[in-house]
């Protein structure tokens, strides 16, 4: 049996970070494989939000670690994001959407003192049509988030509650604490 393989201390502190920290009970958060040629060391995060039993949003989150460091991350740790969620037509065809969904990431990470750089990404907002054979709504909207940033520091416990309230917010949850009216 080989022996263990030391990770670098920067990326275990990040690590643990991320394991740390709990989300919101609507949020599911799991341990999944991490690309590996993006940089020599990968930890990554999958999410699912539900609402009344229904998967209405879903997230991947890979934290990436080169010791050497990139010119473009402006630092050795990097967070990657992808976040989808199913939206109303209404919304989904809303020309400012775009906009707002970069506002849900960057507020979040504010609002959680998650310090960043090198911020960056697409928002993306598409309609579907559905004919034929094919079950379901007639239309469809949906939103799709990637983007990545630069921590920091290794302490990725803020930027871990920072994503999961961007998941919140794509999904249309209401902040903690808050009713709908609907759920009334």
């Amino acid at each position: 049996m080989a022996p263990p393989i030391a990770l670098p201390e920067t990326f275990a502190r990040a690590v643990t970070g991320l394991r740390s920290a709990a989300p919101r009970p609507e949020i599911t958060l799991e341990e999944v494989g991490a690309p590996q040629r993006l940089a020599p060391y990968a930890f990554a995060l999958s999410a699912a939000v539900l609402r009344d039993g229904d998967e209405v949003a879903t997230g991947r989150l890979i934290l990436l670690h080169d010791p050497v460091g990139h010119e473009a991350w402006q630092g050795t740790l990097r967070l990657v994001t992808y976040v989808t969620a199913e939206l109303e037509v209404d919304l989904a065809a809303d020309p400012l959407l775009p906009g707002v969904g970069w506002t849900w990431l960057t507020d979040a990470l504010d609002a959680h003192d998650a310090r960043h750089r090198a911020i960056g990404g697409t928002v993306t907002q598409t309609m579907s049509t559905r004919f034929g054979d094919l079950a379901g709504p007639p239309t469809a909207g949906d939103i799709e988030i990637r983007a990545s940033w630069t921590p920091v520091n290794d302490d990725l416990t803020p930027h871990l509650l920072g994503w999961c309230a961007l998941l919140a917010s794509t999904a249309g949850l209401p902040p903690p604490g808050v009713t709908a009216l609907s759920d009334r």
